[in-house]
Protein backbone atom coordinates (compact mmCIF):
# COMPACT_ATOMS: atom_id res chain seq x y z
CA UNK A 1 0.00 0.00 0.00
CA UNK A 2 1.10 3.54 -0.83
CA UNK A 3 1.53 5.44 2.51
CA UNK A 4 2.77 8.57 4.09
CA UNK A 5 6.56 8.28 5.54
CA UNK A 6 4.33 9.52 8.86
CA UNK A 7 2.17 6.58 8.62
CA UNK A 8 5.22 3.88 8.00
CA UNK A 9 6.28 5.37 11.27
CA UNK A 10 2.76 3.92 12.66
CA UNK A 11 2.86 0.76 11.29
CA UNK A 12 6.60 -0.30 12.06
CA UNK A 13 5.73 0.61 15.52
CA UNK A 14 2.55 -1.77 15.27
CA UNK A 15 4.70 -4.58 13.62
CA UNK A 16 6.97 -4.10 16.67
CA UNK A 17 3.80 -4.35 18.98
CA UNK A 18 4.49 -1.02 20.37
CA UNK A 19 0.74 0.66 21.91
CA UNK A 20 2.25 3.29 23.69
CA UNK A 21 4.47 6.05 23.24
CA UNK A 22 5.98 9.40 24.98
CA UNK A 23 6.44 12.58 23.67
CA UNK A 24 5.71 16.12 22.69
CA UNK A 25 4.93 17.75 19.22
CA UNK A 26 6.08 20.16 17.41
CA UNK A 27 6.20 21.86 14.24
CA UNK A 28 9.04 19.49 12.38
CA UNK A 29 6.90 16.41 13.71
CA UNK A 30 3.33 17.87 12.73
CA UNK A 31 3.06 15.10 9.79
CA UNK A 32 4.48 12.40 12.72
CA UNK A 33 1.73 13.72 14.68
CA UNK A 34 -1.31 14.40 11.98
CA UNK A 35 -0.44 10.30 11.23
CA UNK A 36 -0.75 9.95 15.38
CA UNK A 37 -4.21 10.68 15.20
CA UNK A 38 -5.20 9.03 12.74
CA UNK A 39 -3.92 5.54 14.50
CA UNK A 40 -5.13 7.25 18.00
CA UNK A 41 -7.14 3.91 18.60
CA UNK A 42 -4.19 1.72 18.00
CA UNK A 43 -1.30 3.88 19.74
CA UNK A 44 -1.68 5.90 22.98
CA UNK A 45 0.30 8.61 23.30
CA UNK A 46 1.53 10.17 26.61
CA UNK A 47 1.92 13.70 26.45
CA UNK A 48 4.63 14.90 29.06
CA UNK A 49 5.61 18.29 30.16
CA UNK A 50 8.68 18.59 28.36
CA UNK A 51 10.93 16.21 26.73
CA UNK A 52 13.12 15.16 29.16
CA UNK A 53 10.41 13.52 30.74
CA UNK A 54 9.21 12.01 27.92
CA UNK A 55 12.18 9.92 27.56
CA UNK A 56 12.31 9.01 31.32
CA UNK A 57 8.91 7.89 30.96
CA UNK A 58 9.91 5.35 27.74
CA UNK A 59 12.97 4.63 30.00
CA UNK A 60 10.89 3.87 32.84
CA UNK A 61 8.13 1.72 30.89
CA UNK A 62 10.98 -0.02 29.17
CA UNK A 63 12.78 -1.12 32.23
CA UNK A 64 9.67 -2.07 34.15
CA UNK A 65 7.60 -4.25 31.13
CA UNK A 66 10.65 -5.70 29.11
CA UNK A 67 9.43 -4.02 26.60
CA UNK A 68 11.16 -1.35 24.28
CA UNK A 69 10.31 2.42 24.99
CA UNK A 70 9.73 4.25 22.57
CA UNK A 71 9.70 8.65 22.24
CA UNK A 72 8.45 11.09 20.07
CA UNK A 73 10.07 14.66 19.73
CA UNK A 74 10.43 17.62 17.44
CA UNK A 75 13.52 19.13 16.15
CA UNK A 76 16.17 21.79 17.69
CA UNK A 77 14.76 21.74 21.29
CA UNK A 78 12.83 19.24 21.16
CA UNK A 79 15.12 16.97 20.67
CA UNK A 80 18.36 17.96 22.78
CA UNK A 81 16.11 18.02 25.37
CA UNK A 82 16.13 14.15 25.03
CA UNK A 83 19.96 13.99 25.32
CA UNK A 84 19.39 13.04 29.36
CA UNK A 85 17.27 10.73 29.09
CA UNK A 86 19.16 8.79 25.75
CA UNK A 87 22.40 9.22 28.26
CA UNK A 88 20.30 8.02 30.92
CA UNK A 89 19.62 4.53 29.06
CA UNK A 90 22.30 4.13 27.44
CA UNK A 91 24.61 4.11 30.87
CA UNK A 92 22.14 1.50 32.25
CA UNK A 93 21.62 -0.54 28.93
CA UNK A 94 17.94 0.48 28.15
CA UNK A 95 15.91 -0.77 24.89
CA UNK A 96 14.57 2.68 23.73
CA UNK A 97 14.29 3.71 20.07
CA UNK A 98 13.59 7.71 20.09
CA UNK A 99 12.25 9.03 17.02
CA UNK A 100 13.00 12.91 15.98
CA UNK A 101 11.61 15.19 13.88
CA UNK A 102 14.27 17.39 11.89
CA UNK A 103 14.05 20.53 9.27
CA UNK A 104 13.18 19.97 5.40
CA UNK A 105 16.21 18.10 3.74
CA UNK A 106 15.97 21.57 1.92
CA UNK A 107 16.87 23.44 4.74
CA UNK A 108 19.59 21.30 6.06
CA UNK A 109 22.70 23.23 6.63
CA UNK A 110 21.59 26.55 6.73
CA UNK A 111 20.93 27.56 10.59
CA UNK A 112 17.14 27.02 9.73
CA UNK A 113 14.84 27.70 12.40
CA UNK A 114 14.98 24.50 14.88
CA UNK A 115 18.06 22.60 13.16
CA UNK A 116 19.89 20.99 14.43
CA UNK A 117 22.22 17.85 14.20
CA UNK A 118 20.99 15.26 16.40
CA UNK A 119 22.55 12.15 15.41
CA UNK A 120 25.73 14.17 15.74
CA UNK A 121 25.05 15.48 19.56
CA UNK A 122 23.90 11.67 20.20
CA UNK A 123 26.27 9.63 18.14
CA UNK A 124 28.21 8.88 21.54
CA UNK A 125 25.29 7.79 24.19
CA UNK A 126 23.19 6.01 21.66
CA UNK A 127 24.29 1.99 20.26
CA UNK A 128 23.26 3.81 16.97
CA UNK A 129 21.66 6.66 15.15
CA UNK A 130 20.25 7.07 11.92
CA UNK A 131 19.35 10.52 9.68
CA UNK A 132 17.04 9.37 6.95
CA UNK A 133 16.03 12.13 4.31
CA UNK A 134 14.88 9.70 2.11
CA UNK A 135 11.40 7.92 2.28
CA UNK A 136 12.70 4.82 0.66
CA UNK A 137 15.05 4.85 3.53
CA UNK A 138 12.60 4.76 6.22
CA UNK A 139 11.20 1.71 7.06
CA UNK A 140 14.39 0.06 6.93
CA UNK A 141 16.27 2.53 9.26
CA UNK A 142 13.15 2.09 12.13
CA UNK A 143 13.16 -1.68 11.68
CA UNK A 144 17.02 -2.08 12.51
CA UNK A 145 16.48 0.45 14.97
CA UNK A 146 14.18 -1.83 17.11
CA UNK A 147 17.07 -5.04 15.76
CA UNK A 148 20.10 -2.60 17.75
CA UNK A 149 18.40 -1.48 20.81
CA UNK A 150 17.17 -5.20 21.64
CA UNK A 151 20.46 -7.47 20.37
CA UNK A 152 23.10 -8.29 22.69
CA UNK A 153 23.62 -5.61 25.29
CA UNK A 154 20.71 -3.28 24.93
CA UNK A 155 20.83 0.33 24.32
CA UNK A 156 19.11 3.39 22.65
CA UNK A 157 18.44 3.96 19.18
CA UNK A 158 17.85 7.68 17.64
CA UNK A 159 16.14 7.66 14.38
CA UNK A 160 15.89 11.32 12.89
CA UNK A 161 14.03 12.02 10.06
CA UNK A 162 13.01 15.22 8.31
CA UNK A 163 9.68 16.71 7.72
CA UNK A 164 9.42 15.94 3.77
CA UNK A 165 10.18 12.15 4.08
CA UNK A 166 7.30 12.09 6.90
CA UNK A 167 4.76 13.72 4.37
CA UNK A 168 6.17 11.57 1.23
CA UNK A 169 4.55 8.70 -0.28
CA UNK A 170 5.81 5.58 -0.46
CA UNK A 171 5.29 1.59 -1.32
CA UNK A 172 5.02 -0.52 2.36
CA UNK A 173 4.40 -3.62 3.11
CA UNK A 174 3.89 -5.38 6.47
CA UNK A 175 6.73 -7.43 7.76
CA UNK A 176 7.68 -9.31 10.40
CA UNK A 177 10.23 -7.75 12.72
CA UNK A 178 14.26 -8.32 12.15
CA UNK A 179 15.44 -11.44 14.19
CA UNK A 180 17.23 -9.95 16.59
CA UNK A 181 21.63 -10.66 16.56
CA UNK A 182 22.39 -13.58 18.14
CA UNK A 183 24.01 -13.16 21.15
CA UNK A 184 28.07 -13.68 20.89
CA UNK A 185 28.98 -16.85 22.31
CA UNK A 186 32.70 -17.58 23.58
CA UNK A 187 32.12 -20.29 25.97
CA UNK A 188 35.39 -22.63 25.82
CA UNK A 189 34.09 -26.17 27.08
CA UNK A 190 38.12 -25.95 28.50
CA UNK A 191 37.31 -22.48 30.69
CA UNK A 192 34.15 -23.78 31.49
CA UNK A 193 35.77 -26.67 32.89
CA UNK A 194 38.45 -24.63 34.57
CA UNK A 195 35.95 -22.61 36.10
CA UNK A 196 34.08 -25.01 37.62
CA UNK A 197 37.15 -26.11 39.23
CA UNK A 198 37.71 -23.03 40.71
CA UNK A 199 33.76 -23.38 42.15
CA UNK A 200 34.02 -26.26 43.49
CA UNK A 201 37.02 -25.86 45.07
CA UNK A 202 36.80 -22.90 46.39
CA UNK A 203 36.79 -22.06 50.47
CA UNK A 204 35.57 -18.29 50.32
CA UNK A 205 33.46 -17.88 47.02
CA UNK A 206 30.99 -14.87 46.62
CA UNK A 207 28.87 -14.31 43.44
CA UNK A 208 28.93 -10.35 42.33
CA UNK A 209 25.87 -9.58 40.12
CA UNK A 210 25.30 -6.91 37.89
CA UNK A 211 22.08 -5.26 35.65
CA UNK A 212 23.61 -7.63 33.07
CA UNK A 213 22.62 -10.03 34.47
CA UNK A 214 18.67 -8.78 35.39
CA UNK A 215 18.81 -8.04 31.97
CA UNK A 216 19.46 -11.56 30.60
CA UNK A 217 16.34 -13.01 32.82
CA UNK A 218 18.69 -15.59 34.63
CA UNK A 219 17.55 -14.87 38.26
CA UNK A 220 15.66 -18.29 38.59
CA UNK A 221 19.16 -20.31 37.79
CA UNK A 222 21.53 -17.51 39.83
CA UNK A 223 19.47 -18.29 42.65
CA UNK A 224 19.91 -21.91 41.96
CA UNK A 225 23.51 -22.11 41.66
CA UNK A 226 23.59 -19.91 44.59
CA UNK A 227 22.18 -22.85 46.67
CA UNK A 228 23.79 -25.98 44.61
CA UNK A 229 27.29 -24.25 45.56
CA UNK A 230 26.39 -22.34 48.70
CA UNK A 231 27.93 -19.23 47.28
CA UNK A 232 26.80 -15.73 49.25
CA UNK A 233 25.35 -13.42 46.48
CA UNK A 234 25.91 -9.55 46.10
CA UNK A 235 24.65 -7.13 43.31
CA UNK A 236 24.79 -3.86 42.11
CA UNK A 237 22.17 -1.23 42.27
CA UNK A 238 20.84 -2.13 38.69
CA UNK A 239 20.81 -5.80 40.01
CA UNK A 240 18.49 -4.93 43.30
CA UNK A 241 16.15 -8.06 43.19
CA UNK A 242 17.79 -10.71 41.76
CA UNK A 243 17.33 -12.78 44.42
CA UNK A 244 14.80 -12.33 47.06
CA UNK A 245 15.39 -9.75 50.44
CA UNK A 246 14.83 -12.40 52.32
CA UNK A 247 17.03 -14.93 50.84
CA UNK A 248 19.64 -15.99 53.51
CA UNK A 249 22.60 -15.66 50.40
CA UNK A 250 21.76 -12.28 49.79
CA UNK A 251 24.55 -10.34 50.93
CA UNK A 252 22.96 -7.26 49.55
CA UNK A 253 24.42 -4.23 47.58
CA UNK A 254 27.78 -4.28 47.18
CA UNK A 255 30.20 -0.94 46.36
CA UNK A 256 30.49 2.98 48.05
CA UNK A 257 27.02 2.47 50.10
CA UNK A 258 26.93 -1.23 50.18
CA UNK A 259 26.73 -3.41 53.21
CA UNK A 260 29.30 -4.47 55.69
CA UNK A 261 29.07 -7.86 54.70
CA UNK A 262 28.70 -7.43 50.91
CA UNK A 263 32.34 -5.49 51.04
CA UNK A 264 34.14 -7.88 53.85
CA UNK A 265 33.04 -10.65 52.01
CA UNK A 266 34.13 -9.90 48.82
CA UNK A 267 37.25 -8.20 50.22
CA UNK A 268 38.16 -11.81 52.00
CA UNK A 269 37.23 -14.00 49.19
CA UNK A 270 39.40 -16.68 47.90
CA UNK A 271 36.87 -16.14 44.02
CA UNK A 272 34.63 -13.81 42.95
CA UNK A 273 32.35 -14.21 40.46
CA UNK A 274 31.50 -11.50 38.60
CA UNK A 275 27.96 -11.81 36.20
CA UNK A 276 27.18 -9.32 33.68
CA UNK A 277 29.00 -6.41 35.18
CA UNK A 278 31.66 -3.58 34.50
CA UNK A 279 32.85 -2.95 37.96
CA UNK A 280 32.02 0.26 38.01
CA UNK A 281 34.12 3.06 40.33
CA UNK A 282 31.30 3.01 42.44
CA UNK A 283 31.63 -0.77 43.50
CA UNK A 284 36.03 -0.79 42.20
CA UNK A 285 36.77 2.03 44.49
CA UNK A 286 40.09 0.73 44.53
CA UNK A 287 40.98 -1.18 41.02
CA UNK A 288 43.94 -2.36 42.19
CA UNK A 289 42.99 -3.46 45.56
CA UNK A 290 39.58 -5.06 44.59
CA UNK A 291 39.22 -8.42 45.68
CA UNK A 292 43.01 -8.93 46.72
CA UNK A 293 42.84 -12.52 47.73
CA UNK A 294 40.25 -13.62 44.60
CA UNK A 295 40.53 -15.25 41.76
CA UNK A 296 38.32 -13.24 39.71
CA UNK A 297 35.81 -14.80 36.70
CA UNK A 298 34.09 -12.17 34.71
CA UNK A 299 31.48 -13.06 32.03
CA UNK A 300 29.65 -10.17 30.12
CA UNK A 301 27.97 -10.13 26.99
CA UNK A 302 29.82 -7.28 25.78
CA UNK A 303 33.34 -7.59 25.14
CA UNK A 304 34.44 -3.86 25.78
CA UNK A 305 33.79 -4.18 29.49
CA UNK A 306 36.04 -6.88 29.92
CA UNK A 307 39.11 -6.04 32.01
CA UNK A 308 38.20 -2.32 31.25
CA UNK A 309 38.34 -0.99 35.19
CA UNK A 310 39.34 -4.42 37.08
CA UNK A 311 42.18 -6.86 35.70
CA UNK A 312 40.37 -10.42 35.52
CA UNK A 313 42.22 -13.89 35.84
CA UNK A 314 39.08 -15.77 33.55
CA UNK A 315 36.63 -14.00 30.94
CA UNK A 316 33.91 -15.30 29.24
CA UNK A 317 31.94 -13.49 26.85
CA UNK A 318 28.35 -14.61 26.26
CA UNK A 319 25.33 -14.03 27.96
CA UNK A 320 25.04 -14.82 31.81
CA UNK A 321 21.82 -17.20 31.52
CA UNK A 322 23.63 -19.18 28.81
CA UNK A 323 26.99 -19.18 30.54
CA UNK A 324 25.39 -20.62 33.88
CA UNK A 325 23.32 -23.17 31.46
CA UNK A 326 26.94 -24.74 30.93
CA UNK A 327 28.20 -23.99 33.90
CA UNK A 328 25.50 -25.85 36.52
CA UNK A 329 26.10 -29.75 35.14
CA UNK A 330 29.82 -29.17 36.66
CA UNK A 331 28.97 -27.75 39.92
CA UNK A 332 29.21 -30.03 43.03
CA UNK A 333 27.04 -29.61 45.91
CA UNK A 334 29.09 -28.31 48.82
CA UNK A 335 28.82 -26.23 51.94
CA UNK A 336 31.14 -23.77 53.15
CA UNK A 337 30.00 -23.57 56.99
CA UNK A 338 33.20 -21.90 58.19
CA UNK A 339 32.62 -19.19 55.40
CA UNK A 340 29.26 -18.95 56.12
CA UNK A 341 29.83 -18.39 59.72
CA UNK A 342 32.55 -15.78 58.98
CA UNK A 343 29.72 -13.92 57.24
CA UNK A 344 27.09 -14.33 59.77
CA UNK A 345 29.38 -12.22 61.45
CA UNK A 346 29.35 -9.37 59.00
CA UNK A 347 25.45 -9.42 58.82
CA UNK A 348 22.65 -7.69 60.25
CA UNK A 349 21.05 -3.80 59.75
CA UNK A 350 23.68 -1.20 60.40
CA UNK A 351 22.30 0.54 63.31
CA UNK A 352 21.93 4.17 62.09
CA UNK A 353 21.67 6.71 65.24
CA UNK A 354 17.73 7.75 65.72
CA UNK A 355 17.56 11.95 65.27
CA UNK A 356 15.55 13.72 68.05
CA UNK A 357 13.30 16.14 67.33
CA UNK A 358 10.63 16.38 64.11
CA UNK A 359 12.06 14.40 61.61
CA UNK A 360 11.47 10.68 60.47
CA UNK A 361 14.65 8.21 59.67
CA UNK A 362 14.57 7.12 56.26
CA UNK A 363 15.06 3.11 57.59
CA UNK A 364 11.78 3.75 59.61
CA UNK A 365 10.16 5.21 56.51
CA UNK A 366 11.18 3.06 53.67
CA UNK A 367 10.52 0.07 56.08
CA UNK A 368 6.72 1.32 56.58
CA UNK A 369 6.45 1.84 53.08
CA UNK A 370 7.31 -2.25 52.73
CA UNK A 371 5.03 -3.17 55.69
CA UNK A 372 1.80 -1.21 53.98
CA UNK A 373 2.58 -2.60 50.00
CA UNK A 374 2.56 -6.02 48.40
CA UNK A 375 6.06 -7.37 46.92
CA UNK A 376 4.94 -6.63 43.11
CA UNK A 377 5.03 -2.77 44.34
CA UNK A 378 7.13 -0.65 41.66
CA UNK A 379 9.94 1.50 43.10
CA UNK A 380 10.99 3.79 41.21
CA UNK A 381 13.90 6.97 42.71
CA UNK A 382 15.87 10.10 41.59
CA UNK A 383 19.07 10.24 42.72
CA UNK A 384 21.02 10.91 45.89
CA UNK A 385 20.93 10.22 49.17
CA UNK A 386 17.29 8.22 49.44
CA UNK A 387 18.05 6.74 46.21
CA UNK A 388 20.88 4.75 48.37
CA UNK A 389 18.52 4.45 51.07
CA UNK A 390 16.14 2.87 49.05
CA UNK A 391 18.80 0.37 47.37
CA UNK A 392 19.67 -0.43 50.88
CA UNK A 393 16.73 -0.78 53.04
CA UNK A 394 13.81 -1.73 50.08
CA UNK A 395 12.41 -5.36 50.20
CA UNK A 396 13.47 -5.89 46.98
CA UNK A 397 12.19 -8.94 45.13
CA UNK A 398 12.11 -8.40 41.01
CA UNK A 399 14.46 -6.39 38.98
CA UNK A 400 12.25 -4.88 37.13
CA UNK A 401 10.38 -3.10 40.40
CA UNK A 402 13.52 -0.99 41.24
CA UNK A 403 13.95 1.57 38.67
CA UNK A 404 16.55 3.99 39.25
CA UNK A 405 19.41 6.18 36.98
CA UNK A 406 22.55 4.03 38.02
CA UNK A 407 25.28 4.91 35.48
CA UNK A 408 24.52 8.17 34.78
CA UNK A 409 23.08 9.33 37.98
CA UNK A 410 20.13 11.71 36.68
CA UNK A 411 18.65 14.22 39.32
CA UNK A 412 15.16 14.48 37.89
CA UNK A 413 14.76 10.67 36.35
CA UNK A 414 12.20 9.71 38.83
CA UNK A 415 8.83 11.18 38.19
CA UNK A 416 9.26 10.70 34.26
CA UNK A 417 10.19 6.79 34.86
CA UNK A 418 7.49 6.77 37.68
CA UNK A 419 5.15 7.64 35.02
CA UNK A 420 6.48 5.42 32.43
CA UNK A 421 6.03 2.47 34.92
CA UNK A 422 2.58 3.34 36.10
CA UNK A 423 1.72 3.38 32.40
CA UNK A 424 3.35 0.70 31.85
CA UNK A 425 1.78 -1.68 34.79
CA UNK A 426 -1.97 -0.33 35.19
CA UNK A 427 -2.38 -2.63 38.19
CA UNK A 428 0.33 -2.30 40.34
CA UNK A 429 0.79 -0.01 42.64
CA UNK A 430 4.01 2.91 42.01
CA UNK A 431 5.58 4.50 44.46
CA UNK A 432 8.43 7.20 43.68
CA UNK A 433 10.82 7.76 46.36
CA UNK A 434 13.24 11.56 45.67
CA UNK A 435 14.60 14.33 47.28
CA UNK A 436 13.47 17.89 47.45
CA UNK A 437 16.69 18.40 45.43
CA UNK A 438 16.05 15.87 42.84
CA UNK A 439 11.98 17.00 42.81
CA UNK A 440 12.39 20.21 42.00
CA UNK A 441 14.09 19.33 39.05
CA UNK A 442 11.11 17.68 37.18
CA UNK A 443 8.33 18.21 39.36
CA UNK A 444 6.35 19.85 36.28
CA UNK A 445 5.88 16.53 34.85
CA UNK A 446 3.00 16.24 37.72
CA UNK A 447 0.74 17.34 35.29
CA UNK A 448 1.37 14.27 33.38
CA UNK A 449 0.42 12.47 36.00
CA UNK A 450 -2.80 14.52 36.76
CA UNK A 451 -4.11 14.48 33.31
CA UNK A 452 -3.59 10.84 33.51
CA UNK A 453 -5.19 10.00 36.67
CA UNK A 454 -2.00 8.32 37.25
CA UNK A 455 -2.10 6.95 41.48
CA UNK A 456 1.76 6.88 42.06
CA UNK A 457 2.28 8.09 45.26
CA UNK A 458 5.66 10.06 45.44
CA UNK A 459 7.94 10.25 48.96
CA UNK A 460 9.72 13.31 49.41
CA UNK A 461 12.78 12.61 51.25
CA UNK A 462 12.94 16.77 52.64
CA UNK A 463 15.71 18.09 54.16
CA UNK A 464 16.42 21.12 52.43
CA UNK A 465 19.44 20.54 51.68
CA UNK A 466 21.10 18.59 48.83
CA UNK A 467 22.09 16.05 50.89
CA UNK A 468 24.74 13.70 49.09
CA UNK A 469 26.70 15.95 48.20
CA UNK A 470 26.35 17.96 51.56
CA UNK A 471 26.96 15.00 53.00
CA UNK A 472 30.27 14.94 51.33
CA UNK A 473 31.20 18.42 52.32
CA UNK A 474 30.59 17.85 55.92
CA UNK A 475 32.94 14.48 55.89
CA UNK A 476 35.68 15.78 53.13
CA UNK A 477 35.62 19.48 52.67
CA UNK A 478 35.49 20.64 56.79
CA UNK A 479 31.66 21.37 56.79
CA UNK A 480 31.93 24.07 53.64
CA UNK A 481 28.15 24.12 52.46
CA UNK A 482 28.83 25.76 48.77
CA UNK A 483 25.95 25.68 47.24
CA UNK A 484 24.43 22.76 49.17
CA UNK A 485 22.09 24.84 50.91
CA UNK A 486 19.42 26.36 48.60
CA UNK A 487 17.41 27.78 51.50
CA UNK A 488 13.92 27.20 49.61
CA UNK A 489 10.46 27.68 50.97
CA UNK A 490 8.64 25.73 48.55
CA UNK A 491 5.25 24.59 50.29
CA UNK A 492 4.71 20.83 48.02
CA UNK A 493 1.92 20.32 49.47
CA UNK A 494 -0.14 23.29 47.92
CA UNK A 495 2.32 23.08 44.75
CA UNK A 496 0.44 19.64 44.52
CA UNK A 497 -2.50 20.57 44.94
CA UNK A 498 -2.03 23.88 42.30
CA UNK A 499 -1.10 20.96 40.22
CA UNK A 500 -4.24 19.10 40.88
CA UNK A 501 -2.66 16.41 42.62
CA UNK A 502 -2.99 15.59 47.21
CA UNK A 503 -0.51 16.77 49.06
CA UNK A 504 0.30 15.66 52.68
CA UNK A 505 3.04 16.85 55.38
CA UNK A 506 4.61 14.34 57.93
CA UNK A 507 6.99 14.68 60.72
CA UNK A 508 6.61 11.82 62.25
CA UNK A 509 6.29 7.68 61.25
CA UNK A 510 2.77 7.93 62.70
CA UNK A 511 1.70 10.89 60.99
CA UNK A 512 3.64 8.68 57.95
CA UNK A 513 1.26 5.83 58.92
CA UNK A 514 -2.09 7.56 58.27
CA UNK A 515 -1.73 9.53 55.80
CA UNK A 516 0.04 6.64 53.78
CA UNK A 517 -3.03 4.53 54.70
CA UNK A 518 -5.17 7.10 52.57
CA UNK A 519 -2.72 7.56 50.20
CA UNK A 520 -3.05 4.22 49.38
CA UNK A 521 -6.43 4.90 48.72
CA UNK A 522 -6.42 7.69 46.17
CA UNK A 523 -6.99 7.20 42.44
CA UNK A 524 -4.86 10.10 41.05
CA UNK A 525 -1.18 10.99 42.20
CA UNK A 526 -0.25 12.09 45.58
CA UNK A 527 2.76 13.79 46.90
CA UNK A 528 3.82 12.84 50.48
CA UNK A 529 6.69 15.67 52.12
CA UNK A 530 8.68 13.56 54.86
CA UNK A 531 10.76 15.70 56.58
CA UNK A 532 14.45 14.32 56.99
CA UNK A 533 16.88 16.00 59.53
CA UNK A 534 19.57 17.55 56.94
CA UNK A 535 22.56 15.63 59.32
CA UNK A 536 21.24 12.34 58.17
CA UNK A 537 23.98 9.88 56.36
CA UNK A 538 24.08 7.37 53.95
CA UNK A 539 25.87 4.74 55.94
CA UNK A 540 28.25 2.55 55.58
CA UNK A 541 30.59 4.78 53.29
CA UNK A 542 33.88 4.10 51.51
CA UNK A 543 34.89 6.88 50.15
CA UNK A 544 36.69 7.28 46.53
CA UNK A 545 39.69 5.36 46.20
CA UNK A 546 39.22 3.90 49.14
CA UNK A 547 38.92 -0.22 50.25
CA UNK A 548 36.92 -1.68 52.99
CA UNK A 549 39.41 -0.59 55.48
CA UNK A 550 38.37 2.96 54.90
CA UNK A 551 34.72 1.89 55.23
CA UNK A 552 32.79 4.93 57.42
CA UNK A 553 30.50 3.15 59.98
CA UNK A 554 29.21 6.25 61.78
Amino acid sequence: MRITGADIIMEVLLDHDVTTVFGYPGGAALFTYDALYKYRDKIKHILTAHEQGACHGADGFARSTGKTGVVFATSGPGATNLVTGIATAFMDSVPLVAITANVPTSMIGKDSFQEIYITGITMSITKHNFLVNKVENLEDALRQAFRIANSGRKGPVLVDVTKDVTAALWDYENKEPLPLDEHPNHIKEDTIKEIADLVNSAERPVLYVGGGAAASGSASIIQEFSEKADIPLTHTMMAAGIVGYENPKNLGMLGMHGSVAANKAVDKSDLVLALGTRFSDRVALNPDKFAPEAKIVQVDIDRSEINKNVLVDYSVICDVKEFLEKLMPLIMEKKHLEWDERIEKWKGKLSQPKNEGPYLCPDDLIETVCKMTDKETVYVTDVGQHQMWAAQYLHHYNTRAFLTSGGLGTMGYGYGAAIGAQIGNPDKRVIHLTGDGSFHMNMNEACTAVSNNLPIITLIFDNRVLGMVYQWQNSFYEGRHSQTTPERVTNFKKVAEGFGAKGYEVNSISEFQKVFKEALKEKGPVWIDCAIDKCEKVLPMIPNGGTVADMILD
